[in-house]
């Protein structure tokens, strides 16, 4: 009996003494387990906040492309906002100024240059000339596409960009310039593109076509010391091209005048489905303060 107590003695004693070895081993395995698993949960949700995420290759990280905040507008403007992103340059601080897109429809001779460089006073409007008079940007519509890409991308430079802080981009465009020739693609670039379509036009078509004609001649006859200007910069320049006094045919007057208005019926009635407004150059010269 004696040696049985002692063996039973000698085995539990031996069992209670290894237990404790064996648990806190145990233990320490899982706490272990879960730090690794808790560190990779809480790495992995760091990388996502700073904005880098890895790819394939080990080793290799990228940025994440920062998203710009919706700005305070009403909703039906914000097809008509955009951040474009120059291929020639960056945007720098201004990458989250958001861009308006514009065209201005005139015709020759309608107050369409002066017009433009009262929007070029403002610091963030770029308004880059009458780009389309180059024939070969319009010779298709995938020539017209890609030029239009290129200036509302702000990678058109001219001497009207202001590159990083553009607030407001387009061109003037001439209606014998492609747009009554392609107006189906024309309209449907502006709508998908958010393009706003500003009309210039003159009231006084008689004016317009009398300006037009000394303006024909100018290009021979070169009044201004020699050099032909399509627009004048001083009254004392107007009033030498003004000593000429063109002759009119009056038979095609009326026909020609009818024209013209013909020529601004369609194109407002192709654009109706775009957002446009509609300028006249008396107005404006007038009024040069006139909200648009």
């Amino acid at each position: 009996m004696a040696d049985d107590d002692l063996c039973y003695c000698f085995t539990k004693d031996s069992f209670l003494g290894k237990a404790p070895k064996k648990s806190p081993l145990l233990l320490r395995m899982v706490v272990v387990v879960l730090l690794m698993a808790c560190s990779l949960y809480i790495s992995s949700v760091c990388l996502k906040q700073v904005g880098i995420v890895s790819v394939n290759s080990p080793g290799i990280f990228k940025v994440v492309e920062r998203q710009c905040p919706v700005p305070n507008i009403e909703p039906w403007e914000i097809p008509y906002v955009h951040y474009p992103k120059p291929t020639m340059y960056s945007r720098a601080e201004c990458e989250c100024n958001p861009v308006r897109y514009f065209a201005i429809l005139s015709m020759q001779r309608s107050g369409s240059g002066w017009f433009e460089t009262l929007l070029n006073n403002h610091t963030n409007v770029s308004s880059n000339g009458e780009i389309f008079s180059v024939k070969i940007r319009r010779r298709n519509v995938s020539t017209i596409v890609e030029t239009l890409d290129r200036v509302y991308n702000l990678d058109w430079l001219s001497s009207a960009s202001k590159n990083e802080c553009t607030a407001a981009v387009g061109f003037k465009w001439m209606l014998n310039q492609g747009v009554m020739q392609h107006p189906d693609e024309v309209v449907e670039y502006f709508r998908t593109r958010g393009v706003s379509a500003i009309f210039l036009f003159r009231r006084n078509l008689l004016r317009r076509m009398i300006s037009v004609l000394a303006n024909e001649y100018d290009r021979g006859a070169k009044l201004l010391n020699g050099t032909h200007k399509s627009h004048v910069h001083s009254p004392h320049e107007a009033e030498i091209l003004a000593r000429y006094k063109p002759l009119i045919n009056t038979t095609l007057l009326i026909h020609n005048l009818k024209q013209v208005e013909n020529t601004t019926a369609q194109a407002l009635e192709y654009f109706k489905s775009t957002r446009h407004m509609i300028l006249y150059y008396e107005d404006i010269a007038k009024n040069r303060t006139v909200s648009i």
